[in-house]
């Protein structure tokens, strides 16, 4: 089994990724691998809705000149998926959302009913809302968001001040630990013969006619 982790910050060494760290070594000691991507510094497009992707009908973005195709085979080869994010004006990082949407948006079936989470590091505030931010992605696409202790969040300026919160480091090895039980019982599910559930999506009602 294998969780990939999704570093949605510009510093790639700093409290975002120290705390997915965290979940990385808890995970590792409830026996489940996970992988590190990171969204890097370049420039990040963001969805043009030009439908190209289904269009290809490949799971891919039709723009191939950074990181979006790669988080998606990733995410494809994955059992669960956490995303996490620093603190920008109270939300998500807009590189990481502008990420998000066309990997979501090109990518969705092969994400959908993978267990899913959130994670946000802040130096004080804003971190509820940039959680919320990123779980509307998981809740539109069938994933289930894996729960903690608490909300999945860790306060610092710099990645040792981490460690100083020690809720948040509770918060993240218990999610963790959620993540791993999620996916053992998933799988438990699968060889028992229960499969998820296949959405209808033939309804489509537009607020203006």
């Amino acid at each position: 089994m294998k969780v990939l982790l999704i570093n949605g910050s510009p510093n790639k060494q700093g409290c975002t990724n120290e705390a997915l760290s965290v979940v990385a070594q808890t995970l590792a000691e409830e026996g489940v691998e996970s992988e590190m991507a990171w969204i890097g510094r370049e420039a990040l497009r963001g969805c043009q809705a030009c439908q190209a992707c289904k269009r290809m009908g490949e799971n891919r973005c039709t723009f191939g000149d950074d990181v979006v195709n790669g988080l998606i085979e990733a995410a494809s080869r994955a059992d669960g998926i956490i995303i996490g994010s620093p603190v920008y004006y109270a939300g998500a990082n807009g590189g990481l959302l502008a990420v998000l949407d066309r990997m979501f948006y090109a990518g969705g079936s092969v994400l959908a009913f993978k267990p899913a989470a959130a994670v946000a590091s802040a130096r004080r505030a804003g971190t509820t809302p940039t959680i919320d931010q990123i779980n509307k992605y998981f809740q539109i696409n069938c994933m289930p968001v894996v729960p903690s202790t608490y909300w999945p969040m860790v306060h610092g300026s710099k990645p040792e001040d981490v460690h100083r919160d020690e809720e948040g480091v509770q918060t993240m090895e218990n999610l963790a630990r959620n993540m791993a039980w999620m996916l053992h019982a998933f799988a438990a599910a699968k060889e028992a013969g229960i499969d998820h559930p296949f959405p209808v999506r033939e309804a489509r009602t537009n607020f203006v006619r």
